[in-house]
């Protein structure tokens, strides 16, 4: 067995030593979200291939709840001997800014260990309603106020950026909150939602079918999926720009040497051809980088959502 002091030296040839305790456990993988969301689908991808390369089980544990806290709250109180992670997205910097009564800190409970992918956020209707744009949509929402309902997963980023959107043109729309973001789709399909913002992922192949509507991206230049589509730049909203992405924690306290290996796969498992495949036909792309880039990505991203829930005035007591 590697001794802890082995495990925490700074010899380079042991850097990505692996404790034979983690070895020998199945790593769960705590995904805050239900099964079959883009986080859930990303997480599974992820798990796949760390798995091979790691030489042990990586099991995904759905955890969804209270806006990602209850899954955020359980890796938070595992051990931090790298057996449990947390995989998580935006929600992570948005939960904190949202939950007034939070009984856990994210940023300090965590340690950042790989940012993973990165996609953007893509305005949807229903085929029905006759809007082709964000602009034409706030138009009919004050022409027909209490009329239309937006649709999101509770704690999520889509809700923020959605109750801003409300909020910033006052609009009289409703806003109904689902367990999942799926949820929201599926009511949008059967003609309760109007409104709702999400992935390409998740949304592009029921665009192509007809079967929804899309209205705005919000990446900084069109969707080469979706080239008809304007930008919310293109839309009158100059310097708007809002990402979809996804990383790994694993608990405080976590060994640096651990971190670090798990760090290095994760990036190995990135630059494979079978990946960044599986990446692609999620409309999602690569981020590879060290822990500390990550640290300092999340770093910028907290006061950026800090203020859209300050605008949004959404807060959950």
């Amino acid at each position: 067995m590697i001794a802890r002091r082995t495990i925490l030296g700074t010899i380079p040839a042991l850097a990505f030593a692996w404790p034979a305790r983690a070895q020998a456990k199945t790593i769960r993988l705590i995904v805050p979200f239900t099964a079959g969301s883009p986080n859930d689908v990303l997480a599974r991808l992820l798990a796949q291939h760390l798995s091979v390369r790691l030489g042990q089980g990586v099991i995904v544990d759905n955890r969804p709840g209270a806006g990602t806290t209850t899954g955020m709250k359980a890796a938070a109180s595992a051990d931090a001997d790298g057996t449990t992670l947390l995989f998580q997205s935006s929600s992570m910097v948005v939960a904190p800014a949202m939950y007034k009564n939070m009984d856990f800190d994210p940023q300090k409970s965590f340690a950042p260990v790989a940012n993973v992918a990165e996609g953007h956020w893509v305005t949807v209707v229903p085929p029905a309603l006759p809007v082709t744009s964000i602009g034409e949509f706030i138009a009919y929402a004050k022409a027909n106020p209490g009329t239309l309902n937006f649709g999101f997963g509770q704690g999520t980023a889509p809700q923020l950026v959605g109750e801003w959107l409300k909020k910033f043109n006052s609009l009289d729309v409703g806003s109904v909150p689902y367990r999942g973001g799926a949820q929201a789709i599926t009511d949008m399909l059967g003609g309760r939602i109007h409104l709702n913002i999400g992935t390409t992922a998740t949304l592009v192949p029921l665009i192509k079918e007809g079967k929804l509507k899309a209205i705005s991206v919000w990446s900084p230049t069109r969707n080469p999926e979706l080239p008809d589509v304007p930008t919310m730049i293109e839309s009158g909203y100059g310097g708007l720009t809002l990402s979809f992405w996804a990383g790994l924690w694993a608990p405080a306290g976590t060994p640096e040497p651990v971190v670090q290996r798990l760090n290095a796969e994760v990036n190995a498992v990135l630059a494979s051809p079978e990946a960044v495949a599986g990446l692609a036909k999620l409309g999602l792309e690569a981020r590879p980088g060290s822990p500390r880039q990550f640290a300092d990505f999340i770093a910028a991203e907290i006061p950026k959502w800090r203020d859209i829930v300050r605008i949004s005035g959404v807060i959950v007591e």
